[in-house]
């Protein structure tokens, strides 16, 4: 039961007197749980994602080994665009769990929490399976268009969006409720390990070592993957909601999720559509290299990943309040987590990166000046932290949108310009702009919807005690 269900009960036992009291109790109780709360979820996403990093970085050099830069690079290629499109099909059901739940769980509200995690599943992976059906007429109709060696690992893919949007919703519930290793372990742990269990068992049985391979394995792993964390979810949701009715309320959550929808799309169309535009402008084995080089210097990400996996709910929880001040140094302090590991960790990176693309094969250092490039625009983000999570969950989506719908055509603009100028260099460079530019645009979105600022070296109060004192 919350803090707040407690105090409700209280109201009724005790005199009306007591009541102002009472409120201000569990104002203090509730934000210092919210901060213990905040900070545990951190650590555990920081060290889930630390684990996942490595994880990621060891299968991808073994994937890279087994099937050569050629085979690798029509792979990543193409499960770039499953895990995008997949993440596209939820529609922001994933995270408008994030942004409902904790809201019903303070107020009590059980029958909204049941309807809602039912609706979110049904709907993403329904939404999922329209969108692979109209990928399978896609390939159909246009097929002779599309390189050979692409079409099977596209076919196999396909098949595997509704289990990578369930995942995505799974991950939204489970984060809504501070489950930070129900949440965050299947994808970032478990799959890749299945991954590349279920490719060196193919191998080892006759199989042979091409992308058409490693596509069946990632098929396989993500379906038990999915359903394994489904099982996991589901019981804990009823051990701690019990059953009961449902109450949906699909047109305000489905309101909210469009917006967050756009938001998210458009982040994670920026994050990925380097990868994308170099796959249909160069070869695969281009692709391969850059791919190492940005999956590499990604190891930066994995900081800002588990500061927005702890704040995202924090947020939300803090958005009721009158006074935005607690709300801004909260902010901040999502903004420090963010920097400094993000800059302890690329420059370590950048220190091994010669050594850590070798690893991938000898064709793959010549990736190395693309992390250098990359890194310049991820420490950009991690200067202003997760302001995009903060203007989501504050009711500030189509600002959100405006900001990464100017980012993304930045992006893609630039790589579309500088890639057959420059090659990979090219590429790296788009990103990195596109990284600085949304940066910016965050900072200075927050700063005037909110009062709130939100960078690495200023008082995030400035503003606001400002306003405050006038």
């Amino acid at each position: 039961m919350s803090i707040m269900a407690v105090i409700h009960t209280a109201e009724k036992l005790l005199p009306s007197g007591l009541h102002p009291a009472l409120h201000k109790l569990a104002s203090a109780l509730s934000r210092k749980d919210e901060t213990a709360r905040a900070q545990r979820m951190a650590l555990i996403a920081f060290a889930i994602r630390v684990v996942s990093a490595a994880i990621a970085f060891g299968s991808q050099i073994i994937q890279a080994r087994l099937m050569g830069e050629f085979e690798y690079g029509i792979f990543v290629f193409v499960w770039v665009l499953v895990v995008l499109f997949g993440n596209l099909s939820c529609l922001g059901f994933h995270t408008a769990v994030i942004r409902f739940l904790p809201q019903y769980d303070a107020r009590d509200e059980r029958d909204e929490i049941r309807g809602l995690t039912m609706t979110a599943r049904i709907f993403s992976i329904s939404s999922a399976s329209a969108l692979a059906l109209i990928g399978f007429a896609v390939l159909h109709v246009f097929g002779e268009a599309i390189e050979a060696y692409y079409m099977i690992p596209l076919f196999l893919g396909l098949l595997a969006l509704p289990m990578i949007a369930l995942g995505d919703v799974l991950d939204g519930t489970a984060r809504a409720n501070s489950w930070p290793v129900a949440a965050l372990s299947p994808t970032y742990i478990v799959r890749p390990l299945l991954i590349l269990g279920f490719m060196l068992a193919a191998v080892a049985l006759g199989a042979p070592r091409t992308a058409t391979t490693a596509m069946q394995a990632a098929l396989a792993a993500t379906y038990v993957t999915s359903l394994g964390q489904f099982l996991t979810i589901d019981r804990r949701l009823q051990e701690r909601y019990v059953a009961g009715p449902r109450k949906i309320d699909f047109l305000a959550w489905f309101k909210v999720a469009i917006p967050i929808f756009l938001i998210d799309g458009f982040g994670f169309l920026l994050t990925n559509s380097d990868v994308v535009v170099v796959g249909l402008y160069l070869e695969p084995d281009q692709v391969a290299i850059y791919f190492a080089a940005a999956k590499t210097m990604a190891l930066v990400q994995f900081v800002f990943f588990a500061v927005k996996a702890a704040a995202a709910p924090r947020f939300s929880a803090m958005m009721a309040a009158d006074d935005l001040r607690p709300l801004a140094v909260f902010a901040g302090t999502t903004v420090r987590w963010s920097f400094w590991p993000s800059l302890a960790v690329g420059t370590c990176v950048l220190l091994t990166g010669n050594l850590l693309l070798s690893l991938f094969g000898d064709a793959f250092t010549a990736g190395y000046w693309l992390m250098a490039i990359l890194f310049a625009g991820s420490l950009s983000k991690a200067m202003v932290g997760p302001g995009e999570v903060l203007l989501t969950m504050a009711g500030k989506q189509q600002l959100c949108v405006s900001v990464y719908v100017v980012a993304l055509a930045g992006n893609i603009g630039l790589n579309i310009t500088l890639i057959p100028l420059y090659g990979l260099t090219g590429a790296a460079i788009a990103t990195a702009t596109a990284m600085m530019v949304e940066a910016i645009l965050l900072h200075l979105a927050v700063r005037s919807s909110l009062g709130i600022v939100l960078f690495a070296f200023a008082d995030p109060l400035a503003i606001l005690n400002k306003t405050r004192a006038s």
